[in-house]
């Protein structure tokens, strides 16, 4: 029998364990993709320790992946209607399922929200087959979208990963205008994502306050102007820095990218007044924080969004974002560190503790 070799979460708070997996049989549009990198993100970090509800154990991690299709049973086509190839450079959308016919999709035109959606590396567990990245080989579905890579590499569109079409839908939801002061809490991927894309939409200011200081220096080859380590002031004294380099108003956007509930009071109180905050940081329930309604929201009136996960366009884009000559090249100047399948553990607890700007995975 065929198998491949795979990186499991038999269970949380379970060390990691290697096994050897089947590789499926093909039906009609399915694939299967030889897996060149991964990533690991946050996300896998709460999913190792049980933090996301749902979730079906063992799991393979890496919800995003590329790599090369090995092989192709049926027709497979792109976004454009083109044939996908065997040995094709591919991505694909880690999102499947999405019914395209709910109130969720249809109605409210929030397909983030489907009820049927799956999420490779999350929803899918290892009884569903090779559904994670964290692998030698992986099972595409009938369905899945598959993304051409083009003119980038598994590699550098990896660096981006996850965070880049997560930003891109902050950054949709946010509506930055040109020559806007932007605020982004957090120095994590997502928070330096946001930070490059705020710069590219026509920001004429860029700030960012987050840590470990380890992290900080990657901030201003993301196109921020200036940084703040969050442990050197105190929240009040954090606003007042903001608003000392924003005309004494605030920032006309802040977007919290950070996953600790008080950031997002933090976001609403570095905002100017009629200002903008995009929440996109809180993935896990870590808790409530307490605000002032009215000082904090309504006298302010702010306009606060929330936002959960991307869909296809984001995908689509970040593809296009990362092998872009000039709007990918703040990520390929990012420090990367490389792991095999053997040393996924020690990648996490780099990226648990911020010690990595980017950490993938090269089964």
């Amino acid at each position: 029998m065929r198998t491949a070799r795979a990186a499991v979460f038999p269970a949380p708070d379970r060390p990691v364990e290697l096994r050897d997996l089947p590789l499926p049989d093909l039906a009609a549009g399915e694939a299967l993709l030889a897996v060149e990198c991964s990533e690991v993100c946050g996300t896998d970090v709460h999913l190792h320790h049980g933090l996301l509800a749902g979730v079906p154990y063992p799991l393979i991690p890496g919800h995003v992946t590329a790599g090369r299709l090995a092989q192709i049973r049926g027709e497979l086509r792109d976004v454009d209607g083109v044939p996908l190839r065997e040995g094709d450079a591919v991505t694909f959308l880690d999102v499947h399922r999405t019914c395209h016919r709910c109130w969720y999709c249809l109605v409210a035109k929030a397909s983030t929200r489907c009820p049927e959606r799956k999420v490779y590396g999350i929803t899918y567990g290892a009884a569903d087959g090779l559904c994670g990245g964290w692998a030698s080989h992986l099972h595409l579905k009938a369905g899945t979208r598959v993304i051409r890579l083009g003119g980038t590499s598994a590699r550098d569109f990896l660096v981006a990963g996850c965070s880049l079409p997560t930003a891109l839908h902050a950054l949709d939801r946010a509506r930055i205008g040109i020559g806007d002061i932007v605020l982004v809490l957090g120095t994590g991927p997502v928070g330096l994502a946001a930070a490059a894309l705020a710069r590219a939409a026509g920001a004429a200011t860029v700030l960012a306050i987050g840590g470990p200081a380890a992290r900080l220096p990657a901030a201003h080859g993301m196109g921020v102007d200036a940084v703040l380590d969050f442990t050197a002031l105190p929240p009040a004294e954090r606003a007042a820095w903001v608003r000392e380099r924003s005309g004494g108003r605030g920032a006309d956007v802040v977007i919290e990218a950070t996953g600790a509930p008080d950031a997002v009071v933090q976001a609403m109180r570095c905002a100017r007044d009629a200002g903008r905050v995009v929440v996109v940081g809180q993935y896990t329930d870590h808790g409530g924080a307490e605000f002032n309604p009215h000082l904090d929201l309504n006298k302010k009136h702010l306009e606060v969004l929330g936002c959960w996960g991307s869909d296809y366009s984001h995908f689509h884009r970040a593809v296009q974002v990362a092998g872009h000559a000039r709007l990918g090249a703040p990520w390929r100047a990012l420090p990367v560190r490389e792991f095999a399948l053997a040393d996924v553990a020690a990648a996490l607890d780099l990226v648990a503790r911020g010690e990595v700007v980017k950490a993938l995975v090269r089964p």
